[in-house]
């Protein structure tokens, strides 16, 4: 790959961020576009996805399509060796002011080091999860970041009593409040009937191909208990659509009584009174409008029992749970085979309005960690402030620059 160089002078700040899968392209996003409302001439570029183009970013590369790194084939492997040559070389003839890195350690890491070692400031956006699995990394991480910016309340504390400058500065999920009223009129569109469960299967086709056929079998089987029960499927895009009716028509078709809604997860979860759904994100979208919910991720037995079980150091995997300190919400994981494991767990939350009221207070005692935060906001001071944009010590909490606004997480509407 030829490298552009930039135009300018070497005393012209620059910010390169790096992102490797959907949900970095959203993060990084939402705070490119804060960094352009500020500064609307800063130069921005980006190996990245769609949505940081939009936002502002000079694009260098895509990579922000799908996950570089995951389960490594050897096509796999060599394409992130290309891109990590390629952003190194980019590096060197352009000297970016600052890296942000985007998630995705496992191919940041690496390009975060070569960062350092020309003496370019790293600020990580979204925090590695080395609290949750591979914590003897905090070295590596220690000589490859300069700040790390923290999406989980407790996470600035568990890096910063190791050594990292951490900063919690909220999640994006909770930056804009939802529009209830506009809600409300869209649900009047799904069915009506008791009860009403929804179905999160993810996004990726790994997660589709594993998880969707167990919430499939135990949507039957509900409906097989509550005749009644009427179900709602959020498929986050019409790729992923065409994957779960494909994947439901090898299974014995599309069940009656479930629907199928598009890129409207909100709605979703504001129709429903219990949801099924994968860990990950997705349940604290649902902890937003306080729903209870039941999430559950399968793998590969042999798997698990030969790396999984040993790598994984966490007490949960649901972000509920984690942020409470306890289990406030059931999840099942490792889960390996069957569905009868997941109706149960569905049929006693279904079943038992206390449980539902239990999960309700505190999912909203987990709301309002968030209150007063706002991720794309204050990762931008972060950033301005390790870039030189604005005086301050890049090492301390974000300070608010006069004028700027700043959304703040909103109550639960039930």
């Amino acid at each position: 790959m030829q490298c552009p160089r930039v135009n300018g002078t070497k005393s012209q700040i620059k910010l390169l961020f790096t992102a490797f899968e959907p949900s970095g392209d959203d993060h990084a996003a939402a705070v490119i576009r804060e960094l352009k409302r500020r500064w609307p001439d800063l130069s921005i570029y980006a190996w990245g996805g769609p949505k940081m183009a939009r936002a502002g970013a000079e694009i260098i590369a895509s990579t922000g399509d799908d996950a570089v790194v995951g389960a490594p084939g050897w096509d796999t492997i060599k394409r992130y060796l290309r891109i990590r040559r390629d952003i190194a070389d980019w590096m060197r003839a352009n000297r970016p002011t600052v890296h942000i890195p985007v998630d995705s350690p496992g191919a940041n890491f690496t390009i975060a080091k070569s960062a350092k070692r020309l003496g370019i400031k790293v600020t990580h956006l979204v925090a590695p999860q080395l609290w949750a699995w591979g914590p003897w990394r905090i070295g590596k991480l220690k000589r490859c970041t300069d700040h790390v910016l923290c999406l989980l309340p407790f996470e600035a504390a568990w890096f910063e009593r190791r050594g990292v400058r951490a900063t919690f500065i909220g999640h994006p999920l909770f930056d804009e409040p939802l529009d209830f009223d506009a809600i409300d009129q869209r649900v009047r569109s799904l069915p009506t009937g008791e009860p009403r469960v929804a179905i999160l299967p993810g996004s990726r086709a790994a997660e589709l191909r594993r998880n969707f056929p167990v919430m499939l079998a135990a949507f039957r089987e509900l409906r097989r208990r509550h005749p009644n029960l009427v179900g709602v499927v959020a498929a986050t895009n019409e790729t992923t659509r065409g994957q779960l009716q494909a994947r439901a028509d090898l299974l014995g078709g599309w069940p009656e009584g479930l629907d199928l809604v598009v890129s409207d997860t909100d709605l979703v979860i504001r129709w429903c009174q219990v949801a099924l759904a994968v860990s990950g994100t997705v349940s604290l979208q649902i902890a937003k409008q306080a729903c209870p919910m039941v999430v559950m991720y399968k793998t590969n037995k042999i798997a698990w029992k030969i790396l999984g079980s040993w790598l994984i150091r966490s007490p949960f995997i649901a972000l509920p749970n984690l942020i409470a300190g306890r289990a406030v919400i059931p999840e099942l994981f490792p889960y390996f085979k069957g569905h009868m494991r997941l109706v149960e767990a569905a049929d006693a939350v279904l079943t038992n309005p206390q449980e539902q009221e239990s999960q309700r207070r505190a999912l909203v005692e987990i709301v309002q960690q968030f209150a007063g935060k706002n991720a794309s906001h204050d990762a931008a001071d972060a950033i301005e402030r390790m870039a030189g944009l604005v005086p301050g010590d890049s090492e301390i909490e974000p300070k608010r620059q006069p004028g700027a606004s700043r959304p703040r997480a909103t109550a639960v509407h039930m």
